[in-house]
Protein backbone atom coordinates (compact mmCIF):
# COMPACT_ATOMS: atom_id res chain seq x y z
CA UNK A 1 0.00 0.00 0.00
CA UNK A 2 1.26 3.45 -0.95
CA UNK A 3 0.99 6.06 1.36
CA UNK A 4 -1.47 8.64 0.47
CA UNK A 5 0.07 12.20 0.54
CA UNK A 6 -1.95 15.35 1.67
CA UNK A 7 -5.08 16.16 3.06
CA UNK A 8 -6.95 12.65 3.02
CA UNK A 9 -10.47 14.13 3.32
CA UNK A 10 -9.57 16.72 0.72
CA UNK A 11 -9.24 13.31 -1.70
CA UNK A 12 -12.64 12.58 -1.25
CA UNK A 13 -14.30 15.67 -1.52
CA UNK A 14 -12.45 16.08 -4.71
CA UNK A 15 -13.96 12.60 -6.04
CA UNK A 16 -17.25 12.99 -4.67
CA UNK A 17 -17.44 10.01 -2.28
CA UNK A 18 -16.31 9.16 1.38
CA UNK A 19 -13.70 7.29 0.81
CA UNK A 20 -13.14 6.50 4.98
CA UNK A 21 -9.09 7.36 4.75
CA UNK A 22 -9.12 8.51 8.15
CA UNK A 23 -9.85 5.86 10.84
CA UNK A 24 -12.02 7.54 13.75
CA UNK A 25 -13.07 11.15 11.88
CA UNK A 26 -14.56 9.82 8.69
CA UNK A 27 -17.57 7.72 9.94
CA UNK A 28 -18.37 10.80 12.62
CA UNK A 29 -19.90 14.42 12.08
CA UNK A 30 -16.66 16.20 11.96
CA UNK A 31 -16.23 14.23 8.74
CA UNK A 32 -15.52 17.01 5.54
CA UNK A 33 -17.91 15.13 3.74
CA UNK A 34 -20.53 15.94 6.24
CA UNK A 35 -19.50 19.37 6.34
CA UNK A 36 -18.61 20.29 2.99
CA UNK A 37 -19.90 17.56 0.96
CA UNK A 38 -18.69 19.23 -2.21
CA UNK A 39 -15.58 19.47 -4.39
CA UNK A 40 -12.89 22.21 -2.53
CA UNK A 41 -12.17 24.81 -4.73
CA UNK A 42 -14.11 28.12 -5.37
CA UNK A 43 -16.20 26.47 -8.01
CA UNK A 44 -16.74 23.31 -6.00
CA UNK A 45 -20.56 23.62 -5.97
CA UNK A 46 -20.86 24.15 -9.70
CA UNK A 47 -22.11 20.59 -11.11
CA UNK A 48 -20.03 19.35 -14.19
CA UNK A 49 -20.60 17.10 -17.09
CA UNK A 50 -18.29 14.57 -17.08
CA UNK A 51 -16.93 13.08 -20.53
CA UNK A 52 -16.45 8.85 -20.07
CA UNK A 53 -12.68 9.43 -19.57
CA UNK A 54 -13.01 11.60 -16.73
CA UNK A 55 -15.97 8.74 -15.30
CA UNK A 56 -13.27 6.45 -15.71
CA UNK A 57 -10.43 8.25 -14.15
CA UNK A 58 -12.38 9.39 -11.04
CA UNK A 59 -13.45 5.73 -10.63
CA UNK A 60 -9.65 4.47 -10.77
CA UNK A 61 -8.69 7.44 -8.53
CA UNK A 62 -11.12 5.94 -6.08
CA UNK A 63 -9.94 3.12 -5.94
CA UNK A 64 -6.44 4.00 -6.14
CA UNK A 65 -7.04 6.02 -2.50
CA UNK A 66 -9.50 3.39 -0.95
CA UNK A 67 -7.09 0.69 -0.99
CA UNK A 68 -3.80 2.66 -0.77
CA UNK A 69 -2.07 1.70 -3.57
CA UNK A 70 0.28 2.71 -5.91
CA UNK A 71 -0.19 3.63 -10.11
CA UNK A 72 2.01 0.65 -10.73
CA UNK A 73 0.21 -1.92 -9.02
CA UNK A 74 -3.33 -0.96 -9.65
CA UNK A 75 -2.76 -0.92 -13.28
CA UNK A 76 -0.73 -4.32 -12.93
CA UNK A 77 -3.89 -5.66 -11.03
CA UNK A 78 -6.13 -4.51 -13.68
CA UNK A 79 -4.16 -5.70 -16.66
CA UNK A 80 -3.48 -9.40 -14.66
CA UNK A 81 -7.46 -8.63 -14.27
CA UNK A 82 -7.85 -8.33 -17.93
CA UNK A 83 -6.05 -11.20 -18.98
CA UNK A 84 -7.64 -13.56 -16.02
CA UNK A 85 -10.14 -16.26 -18.10
CA UNK A 86 -11.25 -18.16 -14.56
CA UNK A 87 -13.56 -15.17 -13.84
CA UNK A 88 -14.84 -12.00 -14.43
CA UNK A 89 -12.45 -9.12 -15.23
CA UNK A 90 -14.06 -7.02 -12.31
CA UNK A 91 -14.42 -10.31 -10.08
CA UNK A 92 -10.87 -10.74 -10.54
CA UNK A 93 -9.87 -7.68 -9.96
CA UNK A 94 -11.91 -7.26 -6.61
CA UNK A 95 -10.25 -10.61 -5.30
CA UNK A 96 -6.67 -9.12 -6.27
CA UNK A 97 -7.80 -6.31 -4.12
CA UNK A 98 -9.16 -7.86 -1.14
CA UNK A 99 -7.37 -10.74 -0.84
CA UNK A 100 -3.83 -8.43 0.43
CA UNK A 101 -2.67 -8.93 4.05
CA UNK A 102 -3.37 -5.58 4.86
CA UNK A 103 -6.87 -5.47 3.78
CA UNK A 104 -7.45 -8.79 5.21
CA UNK A 105 -6.12 -7.20 8.49
CA UNK A 106 -8.65 -4.21 8.19
CA UNK A 107 -11.42 -6.54 6.84
CA UNK A 108 -11.07 -8.65 9.78
CA UNK A 109 -11.30 -5.69 12.32
CA UNK A 110 -8.23 -6.02 13.58
CA UNK A 111 -6.91 -2.11 12.43
CA UNK A 112 -9.24 0.40 12.07
CA UNK A 113 -8.34 1.63 8.66
CA UNK A 114 -6.36 0.15 5.58
CA UNK A 115 -3.20 2.43 5.98
CA UNK A 116 -2.79 1.30 9.84
CA UNK A 117 -3.82 -2.32 8.62
CA UNK A 118 -0.36 -1.59 6.24
CA UNK A 119 1.24 -0.28 9.63
CA UNK A 120 0.53 -3.15 11.21
CA UNK A 121 1.87 -5.70 8.57
CA UNK A 122 5.42 -3.36 7.96
CA UNK A 123 6.51 -3.21 11.09
CA UNK A 124 6.11 -6.69 11.84
CA UNK A 125 3.35 -7.39 14.07
CA UNK A 126 1.54 -9.81 11.99
CA UNK A 127 2.20 -13.30 11.13
CA UNK A 128 1.09 -15.08 8.11
CA UNK A 129 1.38 -18.79 8.63
CA UNK A 130 2.77 -19.09 11.67
CA UNK A 131 5.80 -16.58 10.50
CA UNK A 132 6.31 -12.87 10.78
CA UNK A 133 5.62 -11.06 7.39
CA UNK A 134 5.95 -7.37 6.63
CA UNK A 135 5.03 -6.95 3.04
CA UNK A 136 1.41 -5.63 3.22
CA UNK A 137 0.99 -6.79 -0.64
CA UNK A 138 1.61 -10.02 -0.26
CA UNK A 139 -1.37 -11.84 -2.31
CA UNK A 140 -3.59 -14.62 0.63
CA UNK A 141 -5.01 -17.70 -0.55
CA UNK A 142 -7.61 -19.65 0.90
CA UNK A 143 -6.28 -21.85 3.71
CA UNK A 144 -3.86 -19.13 4.75
CA UNK A 145 -4.18 -17.75 8.38
CA UNK A 146 -2.54 -14.71 9.81
CA UNK A 147 -2.37 -13.68 13.64
CA UNK A 148 -1.37 -10.94 15.64
CA UNK A 149 2.38 -11.39 17.21
CA UNK A 150 1.99 -12.08 20.87
CA UNK A 151 4.23 -9.26 22.14
CA UNK A 152 2.71 -6.57 19.98
CA UNK A 153 -0.61 -7.28 21.71
CA UNK A 154 0.80 -4.90 24.31
CA UNK A 155 1.25 -2.15 22.16
CA UNK A 156 -1.40 0.70 21.53
CA UNK A 157 -1.35 0.03 17.98
CA UNK A 158 -4.17 -3.07 19.47
CA UNK A 159 -5.38 -1.55 22.84
CA UNK A 160 -9.04 -1.06 21.28
CA UNK A 161 -9.07 -4.12 18.58
CA UNK A 162 -11.23 -5.84 20.86
CA UNK A 163 -13.79 -3.66 20.73
CA UNK A 164 -13.86 -3.10 16.82
CA UNK A 165 -13.84 -6.70 16.73
CA UNK A 166 -17.22 -6.76 18.33
CA UNK A 167 -18.66 -3.73 15.81
CA UNK A 168 -17.01 -5.34 12.76
CA UNK A 169 -19.48 -6.81 10.28
CA UNK A 170 -17.08 -9.76 9.20
CA UNK A 171 -17.19 -10.61 5.67
CA UNK A 172 -18.14 -14.37 4.90
CA UNK A 173 -14.68 -15.26 3.27
CA UNK A 174 -12.88 -14.51 6.59
CA UNK A 175 -13.06 -16.71 9.80
CA UNK A 176 -12.15 -15.09 13.08
CA UNK A 177 -11.17 -16.13 16.55
CA UNK A 178 -11.77 -12.93 18.43
CA UNK A 179 -9.60 -14.47 21.49
CA UNK A 180 -6.54 -15.76 20.08
CA UNK A 181 -6.61 -12.76 17.43
CA UNK A 182 -6.26 -15.08 14.15
CA UNK A 183 -8.17 -14.76 11.15
CA UNK A 184 -7.99 -17.72 8.47
CA UNK A 185 -9.19 -17.26 4.78
CA UNK A 186 -12.01 -19.58 4.23
CA UNK A 187 -13.43 -18.79 0.69
CA UNK A 188 -12.93 -15.52 -1.88
CA UNK A 189 -14.20 -12.48 -1.79
CA UNK A 190 -17.70 -12.34 -3.97
CA UNK A 191 -18.09 -8.92 -5.92
CA UNK A 192 -22.11 -9.60 -6.09
CA UNK A 193 -21.90 -9.94 -2.53
CA UNK A 194 -19.95 -6.97 -1.81
CA UNK A 195 -21.06 -3.14 -1.81
CA UNK A 196 -19.16 -1.21 -3.08
CA UNK A 197 -18.69 2.67 -3.53
CA UNK A 198 -16.91 2.51 -6.96
CA UNK A 199 -17.13 0.89 -10.40
CA UNK A 200 -14.63 -2.00 -11.13
CA UNK A 201 -15.85 -2.28 -14.50
CA UNK A 202 -14.52 1.40 -15.40
CA UNK A 203 -11.56 0.93 -13.99
CA UNK A 204 -11.02 -1.65 -16.19
CA UNK A 205 -11.98 0.52 -18.99
CA UNK A 206 -9.50 3.18 -17.80
CA UNK A 207 -6.72 0.61 -18.89
CA UNK A 208 -7.80 -0.93 -21.86
CA UNK A 209 -7.51 2.08 -23.63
Amino acid sequence: MAFILGPKEKKSRALGENLFLKPERSISQKSAMVRRPYRPGMHGKRRRNLSEYALQLIEKQKVKFSYGLSEKQLKKYAQKAIGSQKVSAPESLFRFLETRIDNVVFRAGIAPSRSVARLMVTHGHINLNGKRHDVPSAELKSGDEISVRENSLKTKLFEDTQKRLKETDLPAWLELDPEKLTVKIIGYPSLEQTKLSFNLALVLEFYSR
